[in-house]
Protein backbone atom coordinates (compact mmCIF):
# COMPACT_ATOMS: atom_id res chain seq x y z
CA UNK A 1 0.00 0.00 0.00
CA UNK A 2 1.35 3.43 -0.95
CA UNK A 3 2.16 5.65 2.00
CA UNK A 4 -0.14 8.64 2.23
CA UNK A 5 1.59 11.87 1.25
CA UNK A 6 2.05 14.41 4.00
CA UNK A 7 0.19 17.71 3.67
CA UNK A 8 2.07 20.71 2.31
CA UNK A 9 3.04 23.63 4.54
CA UNK A 10 0.18 25.63 3.03
CA UNK A 11 -2.27 22.80 3.74
CA UNK A 12 -1.04 22.61 7.34
CA UNK A 13 -1.52 26.34 7.83
CA UNK A 14 -5.00 26.11 6.36
CA UNK A 15 -5.89 23.27 8.73
CA UNK A 16 -4.64 25.41 11.64
CA UNK A 17 -6.88 28.29 10.52
CA UNK A 18 -9.84 25.92 10.27
CA UNK A 19 -9.18 24.52 13.76
CA UNK A 20 -7.94 27.51 15.80
CA UNK A 21 -8.85 26.05 19.20
CA UNK A 22 -7.49 22.53 18.69
CA UNK A 23 -4.33 21.66 20.61
CA UNK A 24 -1.22 21.41 18.44
CA UNK A 25 -0.53 17.79 19.34
CA UNK A 26 -4.10 16.79 18.51
CA UNK A 27 -4.13 18.64 15.20
CA UNK A 28 -0.76 17.21 14.20
CA UNK A 29 -2.00 13.71 14.98
CA UNK A 30 -5.14 14.34 12.92
CA UNK A 31 -2.99 15.48 9.98
CA UNK A 32 -0.61 12.53 10.29
CA UNK A 33 2.41 14.72 11.06
CA UNK A 34 4.57 15.53 14.06
CA UNK A 35 4.07 18.59 16.21
CA UNK A 36 7.40 19.98 14.96
CA UNK A 37 6.17 19.73 11.37
CA UNK A 38 3.02 21.61 12.33
CA UNK A 39 5.04 24.43 13.89
CA UNK A 40 7.65 24.50 11.10
CA UNK A 41 4.94 24.93 8.47
CA UNK A 42 4.30 28.37 9.99
CA UNK A 43 7.84 29.71 9.51
CA UNK A 44 7.33 33.17 8.05
CA UNK A 45 3.78 33.15 9.43
CA UNK A 46 4.29 33.95 13.11
CA UNK A 47 7.09 31.42 13.60
CA UNK A 48 10.86 31.96 13.39
CA UNK A 49 13.34 29.12 13.29
CA UNK A 50 16.14 29.41 15.87
CA UNK A 51 19.39 27.56 16.44
CA UNK A 52 19.17 25.79 19.79
CA UNK A 53 22.33 26.64 21.70
CA UNK A 54 21.95 25.94 25.41
CA UNK A 55 25.04 28.00 26.24
CA UNK A 56 23.18 31.03 24.88
CA UNK A 57 19.60 30.00 25.63
CA UNK A 58 19.79 29.10 29.32
CA UNK A 59 21.68 32.20 30.57
CA UNK A 60 19.67 34.41 28.18
CA UNK A 61 16.33 33.29 29.55
CA UNK A 62 17.02 34.76 32.99
CA UNK A 63 16.68 38.31 31.59
CA UNK A 64 13.21 37.45 30.26
CA UNK A 65 12.01 37.17 33.85
CA UNK A 66 8.92 35.21 34.89
CA UNK A 67 7.91 32.57 32.35
CA UNK A 68 6.21 29.18 32.30
CA UNK A 69 8.40 26.12 31.66
CA UNK A 70 6.64 23.10 30.13
CA UNK A 71 7.88 19.56 29.72
CA UNK A 72 5.63 16.68 28.78
CA UNK A 73 5.45 13.14 27.50
CA UNK A 74 2.52 11.21 26.06
CA UNK A 75 0.83 10.90 29.44
CA UNK A 76 1.89 13.77 31.70
CA UNK A 77 2.31 17.54 31.38
CA UNK A 78 4.50 19.40 33.91
CA UNK A 79 4.28 23.22 34.06
CA UNK A 80 6.30 25.49 36.35
CA UNK A 81 6.12 29.28 36.63
CA UNK A 82 9.30 31.07 37.64
CA UNK A 83 12.62 32.46 36.46
CA UNK A 84 15.36 30.57 34.62
CA UNK A 85 18.24 31.14 37.00
CA UNK A 86 21.28 29.18 38.17
CA UNK A 87 22.12 27.44 34.87
CA UNK A 88 24.88 24.82 34.79
CA UNK A 89 26.07 24.14 31.24
CA UNK A 90 27.62 20.80 30.28
CA UNK A 91 28.55 19.11 27.02
CA UNK A 92 26.35 16.05 27.52
CA UNK A 93 23.94 17.33 30.18
CA UNK A 94 22.97 20.74 31.48
CA UNK A 95 20.92 21.83 34.46
CA UNK A 96 18.74 24.69 35.60
CA UNK A 97 18.80 24.83 39.39
CA UNK A 98 16.47 27.70 40.22
CA UNK A 99 14.11 27.79 43.15
CA UNK A 100 11.10 27.26 40.87
CA UNK A 101 12.46 26.02 37.53
CA UNK A 102 14.54 22.88 38.04
CA UNK A 103 15.58 21.03 34.88
CA UNK A 104 17.94 18.33 33.63
CA UNK A 105 18.59 18.87 29.92
CA UNK A 106 20.29 16.61 27.37
CA UNK A 107 21.57 18.79 24.48
CA UNK A 108 21.74 16.08 21.80
CA UNK A 109 17.95 16.02 21.74
CA UNK A 110 17.58 19.81 21.34
CA UNK A 111 17.45 19.62 17.53
CA UNK A 112 14.70 21.88 16.14
CA UNK A 113 13.91 25.24 17.75
CA UNK A 114 11.24 27.84 17.04
CA UNK A 115 10.11 31.20 18.38
CA UNK A 116 6.33 31.09 18.11
CA UNK A 117 3.78 33.90 18.15
CA UNK A 118 0.06 33.17 18.32
CA UNK A 119 -2.56 35.88 18.22
CA UNK A 120 -5.61 35.52 20.43
CA UNK A 121 -7.73 38.60 19.77
CA UNK A 122 -5.58 41.57 20.73
CA UNK A 123 -3.22 39.38 22.74
CA UNK A 124 0.02 37.93 21.35
CA UNK A 125 1.24 34.74 23.02
CA UNK A 126 4.97 34.10 22.68
CA UNK A 127 6.92 30.93 23.30
CA UNK A 128 10.18 29.17 22.55
CA UNK A 129 9.60 25.56 21.52
CA UNK A 130 12.23 22.85 21.09
CA UNK A 131 11.77 19.46 19.42
CA UNK A 132 13.93 16.38 19.00
CA UNK A 133 15.02 14.76 15.74
CA UNK A 134 11.77 12.80 15.55
CA UNK A 135 9.66 15.97 15.84
CA UNK A 136 8.49 15.37 19.42
CA UNK A 137 8.43 18.25 21.89
CA UNK A 138 11.41 18.34 24.26
CA UNK A 139 10.77 21.57 26.17
CA UNK A 140 8.78 24.81 25.83
CA UNK A 141 9.08 28.24 27.42
CA UNK A 142 5.92 30.36 27.44
CA UNK A 143 6.06 34.06 28.18
CA UNK A 144 3.69 35.51 30.77
CA UNK A 145 2.31 39.03 31.34
CA UNK A 146 5.27 39.87 33.59
CA UNK A 147 7.88 38.67 31.05
CA UNK A 148 10.33 41.15 29.50
CA UNK A 149 9.42 41.01 25.80
CA UNK A 150 12.43 43.14 24.80
CA UNK A 151 14.81 40.70 26.48
CA UNK A 152 13.00 37.84 24.77
CA UNK A 153 13.31 39.47 21.35
CA UNK A 154 17.00 40.11 21.91
CA UNK A 155 17.50 36.45 22.83
CA UNK A 156 15.61 35.24 19.75
CA UNK A 157 17.50 37.65 17.47
CA UNK A 158 20.79 36.18 18.68
CA UNK A 159 19.67 32.63 17.85
CA UNK A 160 17.86 33.17 14.52
CA UNK A 161 18.65 30.53 11.90
CA UNK A 162 19.56 31.50 8.35
CA UNK A 163 16.90 29.15 6.97
CA UNK A 164 13.44 30.59 7.58
CA UNK A 165 11.61 28.58 4.91
CA UNK A 166 8.52 26.66 6.07
CA UNK A 167 8.87 22.93 6.55
CA UNK A 168 11.24 20.57 8.32
CA UNK A 169 13.00 17.23 7.83
CA UNK A 170 12.15 14.65 10.47
CA UNK A 171 14.47 11.77 11.31
CA UNK A 172 13.78 8.52 13.12
CA UNK A 173 14.97 7.85 16.65
CA UNK A 174 17.38 4.97 17.15
CA UNK A 175 15.56 2.13 18.84
CA UNK A 176 16.64 1.30 22.36
CA UNK A 177 18.64 -1.87 22.81
CA UNK A 178 16.47 -4.84 23.63
CA UNK A 179 16.38 -5.43 27.36
CA UNK A 180 17.85 -8.65 28.70
CA UNK A 181 16.06 -11.11 30.91
CA UNK A 182 18.89 -11.29 33.52
CA UNK A 183 19.33 -14.95 34.29
CA UNK A 184 21.17 -14.14 37.53
CA UNK A 185 18.82 -11.91 39.51
CA UNK A 186 21.26 -12.11 42.43
CA UNK A 187 23.64 -9.82 40.48
CA UNK A 188 20.91 -7.22 40.11
CA UNK A 189 20.03 -7.45 43.80
CA UNK A 190 23.67 -7.40 44.85
CA UNK A 191 24.43 -4.24 42.91
CA UNK A 192 21.14 -2.63 43.91
CA UNK A 193 21.71 -3.07 47.64
CA UNK A 194 25.27 -1.66 47.35
CA UNK A 195 24.15 1.64 45.82
CA UNK A 196 25.41 4.72 47.66
CA UNK A 197 23.84 7.23 45.25
CA UNK A 198 20.58 6.86 43.31
CA UNK A 199 22.35 8.08 40.16
CA UNK A 200 24.31 4.81 40.13
CA UNK A 201 21.05 3.12 39.12
CA UNK A 202 21.49 4.22 35.49
CA UNK A 203 24.84 2.45 35.33
CA UNK A 204 23.34 -0.72 36.74
CA UNK A 205 20.64 -0.69 34.07
CA UNK A 206 23.21 -0.10 31.34
CA UNK A 207 25.58 -2.82 32.50
CA UNK A 208 22.84 -5.43 32.91
CA UNK A 209 21.00 -4.34 29.72
CA UNK A 210 17.78 -3.75 31.65
CA UNK A 211 15.02 -1.24 31.27
CA UNK A 212 13.98 0.60 34.41
CA UNK A 213 10.59 -1.12 34.33
CA UNK A 214 12.14 -4.59 34.00
CA UNK A 215 14.55 -3.95 36.87
CA UNK A 216 11.84 -2.99 39.35
CA UNK A 217 9.88 -6.06 38.33
CA UNK A 218 12.82 -8.40 38.89
CA UNK A 219 14.56 -7.03 41.97
CA UNK A 220 12.12 -8.29 44.61
CA UNK A 221 9.51 -6.83 46.94
CA UNK A 222 11.97 -5.61 49.55
CA UNK A 223 13.17 -3.07 46.96
CA UNK A 224 10.17 -2.67 44.62
CA UNK A 225 6.54 -3.31 45.56
CA UNK A 226 3.77 -3.11 42.99
CA UNK A 227 0.88 -0.83 43.97
CA UNK A 228 -2.62 -0.42 42.61
CA UNK A 229 -2.99 1.89 39.62
CA UNK A 230 -4.87 4.45 41.72
CA UNK A 231 -1.87 4.86 44.06
CA UNK A 232 -0.67 8.07 42.37
CA UNK A 233 -4.06 9.75 42.73
CA UNK A 234 -4.34 8.58 46.35
CA UNK A 235 -0.86 9.87 47.13
CA UNK A 236 -1.53 13.29 45.58
CA UNK A 237 -4.66 13.75 47.65
CA UNK A 238 -2.85 12.70 50.84
CA UNK A 239 0.15 15.00 50.39
CA UNK A 240 -2.18 17.89 49.55
CA UNK A 241 -4.16 17.29 52.73
CA UNK A 242 -1.03 17.12 54.91
CA UNK A 243 1.08 19.70 52.99
CA UNK A 244 3.89 17.17 52.85
CA UNK A 245 6.53 18.49 50.40
CA UNK A 246 7.30 16.20 47.49
CA UNK A 247 9.38 16.08 44.33
CA UNK A 248 7.60 15.37 41.02
CA UNK A 249 9.62 14.41 37.93
CA UNK A 250 8.23 14.37 34.36
CA UNK A 251 10.51 13.79 31.40
CA UNK A 252 10.53 14.07 27.63
CA UNK A 253 13.28 12.48 25.55
CA UNK A 254 15.59 15.43 26.19
CA UNK A 255 14.45 17.11 29.40
CA UNK A 256 13.42 16.20 32.94
CA UNK A 257 11.42 18.85 34.80
CA UNK A 258 11.12 18.79 38.58
CA UNK A 259 8.74 20.32 41.08
CA UNK A 260 9.86 20.46 44.72
CA UNK A 261 7.59 21.49 47.57
CA UNK A 262 4.05 21.00 48.82
CA UNK A 263 0.97 20.89 46.61
CA UNK A 264 -2.47 22.13 47.60
CA UNK A 265 -5.05 21.85 44.81
CA UNK A 266 -5.65 18.35 43.37
CA UNK A 267 -8.51 18.15 40.87
CA UNK A 268 -9.72 15.08 38.97
CA UNK A 269 -11.18 15.95 35.55
CA UNK A 270 -12.39 12.99 33.51
CA UNK A 271 -9.41 10.81 32.65
CA UNK A 272 -6.98 13.37 34.09
CA UNK A 273 -5.76 14.01 37.61
CA UNK A 274 -4.48 17.58 37.93
CA UNK A 275 -2.49 19.73 40.32
CA UNK A 276 -3.55 23.36 39.88
CA UNK A 277 -1.34 25.40 42.22
CA UNK A 278 -0.24 29.00 41.63
CA UNK A 279 3.24 28.15 40.25
CA UNK A 280 2.86 24.43 39.48
CA UNK A 281 0.42 22.65 37.20
CA UNK A 282 0.46 18.91 36.59
CA UNK A 283 -1.85 17.04 34.20
CA UNK A 284 -1.68 13.23 34.29
CA UNK A 285 -3.68 10.79 32.16
CA UNK A 286 -4.67 8.12 34.66
CA UNK A 287 -5.92 5.75 31.95
CA UNK A 288 -2.39 5.59 30.52
CA UNK A 289 -1.02 4.12 33.75
CA UNK A 290 -0.34 0.41 33.33
CA UNK A 291 1.48 -0.22 36.60
CA UNK A 292 2.74 1.67 39.66
CA UNK A 293 5.65 0.72 41.93
CA UNK A 294 6.96 1.83 45.31
CA UNK A 295 10.73 1.64 44.85
CA UNK A 296 13.45 1.75 47.53
CA UNK A 297 17.03 2.63 46.54
CA UNK A 298 19.91 2.65 49.04
CA UNK A 299 22.13 5.73 49.31
CA UNK A 300 24.83 7.04 51.63
CA UNK A 301 22.17 8.52 53.94
CA UNK A 302 20.09 5.33 54.21
CA UNK A 303 17.63 4.97 51.35
CA UNK A 304 15.13 6.96 49.28
CA UNK A 305 11.64 5.86 48.33
CA UNK A 306 9.91 6.71 45.05
CA UNK A 307 6.54 6.12 43.47
CA UNK A 308 6.90 5.35 39.76
CA UNK A 309 4.11 5.01 37.17
CA UNK A 310 4.67 3.24 33.84
CA UNK A 311 2.65 2.98 30.63
CA UNK A 312 1.74 -0.19 28.74
CA UNK A 313 5.04 -0.07 26.81
CA UNK A 314 7.09 0.08 30.00
CA UNK A 315 7.94 3.77 29.66
CA UNK A 316 8.27 5.81 32.85
CA UNK A 317 5.44 8.37 32.89
CA UNK A 318 6.07 10.12 36.18
CA UNK A 319 8.10 9.71 39.37
CA UNK A 320 7.64 11.09 42.89
CA UNK A 321 9.93 11.38 45.92
CA UNK A 322 9.60 13.02 49.28
CA UNK A 323 11.41 16.36 49.21
CA UNK A 324 14.82 16.13 50.88
CA UNK A 325 18.17 17.87 50.93
CA UNK A 326 21.42 16.11 50.01
CA UNK A 327 23.08 14.71 53.11
CA UNK A 328 19.83 14.27 55.03
CA UNK A 329 17.68 11.22 55.55
CA UNK A 330 14.33 10.83 53.85
CA UNK A 331 11.29 12.29 55.61
CA UNK A 332 9.63 9.75 57.88
CA UNK A 333 6.20 11.10 56.86
CA UNK A 334 6.89 10.28 53.19
CA UNK A 335 8.09 6.76 54.00
CA UNK A 336 5.02 6.19 56.15
CA UNK A 337 2.69 7.45 53.42
CA UNK A 338 4.23 5.17 50.77
CA UNK A 339 4.28 2.19 53.14
CA UNK A 340 0.55 2.72 53.75
CA UNK A 341 -0.38 2.53 50.06
CA UNK A 342 -1.89 -0.91 49.37
CA UNK A 343 -0.10 -3.42 47.20
CA UNK A 344 -1.76 -4.60 44.03
CA UNK A 345 -4.16 -7.42 44.85
CA UNK A 346 -2.69 -10.54 43.26
CA UNK A 347 -5.21 -12.95 41.81
CA UNK A 348 -4.38 -16.64 41.96
CA UNK A 349 -3.04 -18.19 38.78
CA UNK A 350 -5.61 -19.85 36.61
Amino acid sequence: MTEKAKPSAADIRHARQENPKMRERDLASQLGITEAELVAAHCGHGVRRVNVDLERLLPGLEAVGEVMALTRNESAVHEKIGVYDKPVIGKHASMMLGAEIDLRLFPKHFVHGFAVEKRDGDEVRRSLQVFDAAGDAVHKVHLRPASDVNAYEALVAGMLADDQEPGIDIAGIEAAEQAGEVADISELRGRWEKMTDVHQFVGILRDLRLTRRRAVELVGQDFARRLGNDAVTDMLHRVAETELPIMCFVGSRGCIQIHSGPITSVKPMGLWINVLDPTFHLHLRTDHISDVWAVKKPNSDGHVTSIEAYDADGNLIIQFFGERQEGTDERAEWRSLVAGLPSLAQSSAA
